[in-house]
């Protein structure tokens, strides 16, 4: 999957999980989820790199929306949109 590069993404919800070890990044973003309501974006924030392919793929899995990534110094901020399922 090719990464998609986003900026100006206005979240919802924003989950901190950086310095946080595998598989946090994909525990928390099941739970966030769960509180969200179809349409709204969730942001996570993580250093992990394996979550460039992690939740891309989780979101491919569960019927969500992918949005893309925004790189700033120091870590990722990852941007998924809840669907209706």
């Amino acid at each position: 999957m090719t990464i998609k590069f986003v900026e100006n993404v206005k979240p919802d919800v924003t989950t901190d999980i950086v310095y946080m070890m595998c598989p946090m990044h994909l525990l928390k973003l099941e739970e966030k989820i769960k509180d969200l309501q179809p349409g709204q974006i969730l942001e996570i924030l993580t250093d992990y790199d394996g979550a460039l392919e992690d939740i891309p793929d989780w979101c491919e899995k569960t019927g969500n929306d992918f949005l893309g990534i925004d790189e700033t110094t120091g870590y990722y901020k990852f941007y998924i949109k809840k669907n209706a399922r």
